[in-house]
C-alpha cells in the first residue's frame, strides 16, 4: 500500500527554490533515503512530507499518519528528562489507558496503569525492533546521549503513536562507520516491521536495501549577461590594437630596408618593382574595426 506520494513537489520561498520538481513513492515496508548536500532542502522535504511543511508546487498524497524521529530543532530530547521518562511522557500524550483496561475496577485500572507505565520502556524497545538488545540506558539523561542514541530514541518514539509514515533527518550526522552501520540496520528493522520510512542523509550505507532520492546541487549564481557581453569586446580589442602598432613598425623598418637595398642595387635595380611589406598583405586598421 502506498503510504505517501509526492509529484512535481516544490516549495519556493522569497530567497529562491528551497526544493523541486521532486517524485517520491512510499510504500508500507520500504526504506527511502533523500541524499544531497547542505541547501539542498532534505529537512525542508520530509518535514513536508510528514505534513509539517507547507510546500508552494506539485502534489502530495498521504495515507495514514506521519511521526517524527529526531529532527534538529524541531523534534528533539528534552536534555533533562531520562529515556525512561521520555517514553512515560510520550505515552500519556498520546491518550487514555486503553479500552480493554477501563472496565476493571479502579484499583486494578490503577494497579494496571502502573504496571503498564513500569514495563513502557522495555515494551517501547521491543517496538522498535530491537530484540534482545537495549540501545542505551532508561536512566539516561537526553543531554547526555550520543547522535545514535538520540537518533535511536528519536524512532522508538516514533513508533509508540502507531504511524503509517515515520521520518528522520541527518542520520548519520556524528555518527562513525559503525554506528551509521547500526543505525541503517535500524532503520531496515522498522521498515521489515511494515513502517514507511523516509531518513535523510549524506551518504547511504552500501549494503543498505534503502530507495536514493539525491537533491540536486543549489544552482551556481551567472553572471550578469550586461557585464560579460560589454567585457568581452574591450578585452580582445586592446591585443589587436596593439598586435597592430606592432606591425606598423615593422612595416616602417621593411620599407627602410627595401629604400637602402634600391640605392645600393643601382639603376638595374630601380626599375623592380618594390618588395611586399608586412602590411601589404592585411590591414592591421581594418582588423581593430572588425573586432570592434
Amino acid at each position: 500500500m502506498v503510504v505517501v506520494e509526492a509529484r512535481g513537489l516544490g516549495l519556493r520561498t522569497r530567497r529562491g527554490w528551497v526544493f523541486r520538481d521532486v517524485d517520491l513513492t512510499a510504500a508500507a515496508g520500504e526504506l527511502h533515503a533523500v541524499t544531497g548536500p547542505p541547501g539542498s532542502g532534505r529537512t525542508s522535504l520530509l518535514l513536508a512530507l510528514a505534513g509539517r511543511f507547507p510546500t508552494s508546487e506539485g502534489r502530495l498524497t498521504r495515507h495514514g499518519p506521519a511521526a517524527l524521529g529526531q529532527v534538529a530543532g524541531v523534534h528533539e530530547p528534552d536534555p533533562a528528562l531520562t529515556v525512561a521518562e521520555h517514553v512515560r511522557e510520550r505515552l500519556l500524550l498520546l491518550g487514555p489507558v486503553p479500552r480493554r483496561r477501563r472496565q476493571l475496577v479502579p484499583v486494578a485500572a490503577l494497579r494496571a496503569r502502573r504496571a503498564y507505565r513500569r514495563d513502557a520502556f522495555a515494551a517501547a524497545i521491543a517496538g522498535a525492533g530491537f530484540t534482545g538488545e537495549v540501545p542505551f540506558d532508561p536512566d539516561t539523561r537526553g543531554r547526555d546521549l550520543t547522535p545514535l542514541e538520540r537518533q535511536v530514541l528519536g524512532l522508538v518514539l516514533a513508533t509508540l503513536g502507531g504511524p503509517q509514515l515515520i521520518v528522520a533527518d541527518d542520520v548519520d550526522a556524528g555518527c562513525d562507520a559503525p554506528e551509521r552501520a547500526r543505525l541503517w540496520a535500524t532503520l531496515a528493522r522498522l521498515a521489515d516491521q511494515g513502517y514507511a520510512v523516509v531518513a535523510s542523509a549524506r551518504a547511504v550505507e552500501a549494503d543498505s536495501p534503502a530507495i536514493v532520492h539525491r537533491l540536486g546541487d543549489p544552482p551556481a549564481a551567472p553572471s550578469p549577461p550586461d557585464e560579460a557581453a560589454a567585457g568581452a569586446p574591450e578585452a580582445s580589442a586592446r591585443p589587436t590594437e596593439e598586435a597592430a602598432g606592432l606591425s606598423d613598425e615593422a612595416a616602417g623598418l621593411s620599407d627602410e630596408a627595401a629604400g637602402s637595398s634600391d640605392e645600393a642595387a643601382g639603376s638595374s635595380e630601380a626599375a623592380r618593382p618594390p618588395a611586399a611589406g608586412p602590411g601589404d598583405e592585411t590591414d592591421p586598421t581594418e582588423t581593430v574595426e572588425v573586432a570592434r
